[in-house]
């Protein structure tokens, strides 16, 4: 069982801690310092071993600052708080620069983690009971990712070329009339024991405890797969030296190997693939 860095928290209340009980500079980096926001796990964990183990011969100063939350890492890093972060996929970025008016960019894949669905009371999501209670994440691109990844096992049918941006208005057809709850993706591992079944996110689901290769009833596949995490930066900054040179530690086959030994298949590195 994995142990949380920090608990995950959820509403207003994360929004809060993100940025002051983790520690968040007000101005970015000083110096040649560059300052990374993530959450926990994997993303801080794998930043952390390049602290400890490839920043310094590098030549890079690496600060990292844990978030609790999906919002305030980018609202840190298009205000300057943040240099660059890494703990979304391209299209939750693109989809928060729509919505929230921010310029941010991805700067290299690191790794996929795939999202899985878990249930305490049956191993097999096509066991699911009758009118069973399945909650999905509530963000807009993991929602749509989360009803894909249903289907993908014929548990639900979606609209023809719906994609990731489905929602539960595009379920065509809904065999065994399953709940489908859209719940803060932070809740949804702690409320696992009162549902059917969760699709839950990688970080969550790991630092919950949960193995997404051994406890998932349902894993996504790697194959074709466009939710591999990025670095990101703000446009017109990820040309930054610093920021390069993350983007090559991080691509590097030291942290492939890092994240093939610490997640056993649970989180899949880009390198090597």
């Amino acid at each position: 069982m994995r142990t949380s860095l920090i608990a995950a928290a959820a509403g207003s209340l994360a929004l809060t801690l993100g940025l002051t009980a983790c520690g968040a500079d007000t101005d970015g980096g000083s110096g040649d310092t560059l300052v990374v926001g993530a959450t926990p796990t994997p993303a801080g964990e794998v930043l952390a071993y390049i602290k400890d183990n490839l920043a310094e011969k590098a030549g890079l100063d690496l600060r990292i600052t844990e978030f609790t939350d999906y919002v305030t890492p980018n609202t840190a890093l298009q205000e300057g708080s943040l240099d660059a972060n890494l703990y979304q996929h391209t299209p939750y970025l693109e989809d928060f620069n729509a919505s929230k008016k921010t310029d941010l960019v991805p700067v290299t894949e690191v790794y996929l983690p795939p999202m899985g669905v878990y249930a305490k009371k049956t191993k097999d999501v096509r066991a699911l009971r009758p009118g069973a209670t399945v909650a999905v994440p509530n963000d807009t691109t993991n929602e749509g990712r989360a009803l894909q990844l249903l289907a993908s096992r014929g548990v639900i049918g979606l609209k023809k070329g719906v994609g990731g941006a489905a929602t539960p208005g595009d379920i065509t057809s809904n065999p065994k009339k399953l709940d489908i709850k859209p719940l803060d993706p932070a809740q949804l591992p702690r409320s696992l024991d009162d549902l059917d079944a969760a699709v839950i996110n990688n970080n969550y689901a790991l630092d919950a405890g949960l193995s997404p290769k051994k406890d998932a009833i349902l894993l996504e596949s790697p194959k074709g797969n466009p939710y591999n995490n990025v670095l990101a930066a703000k446009k017109g900054e990820q040309d930054d030296p610093r920021i390069a040179k993350l983007a090559e530690l991080l691509t590097s086959p030291e942290v492939e190997k890092f994240i093939e030994d610490e997640y056993q298949g649970s989180v899949l590195p880009v390198a090597g693939r």
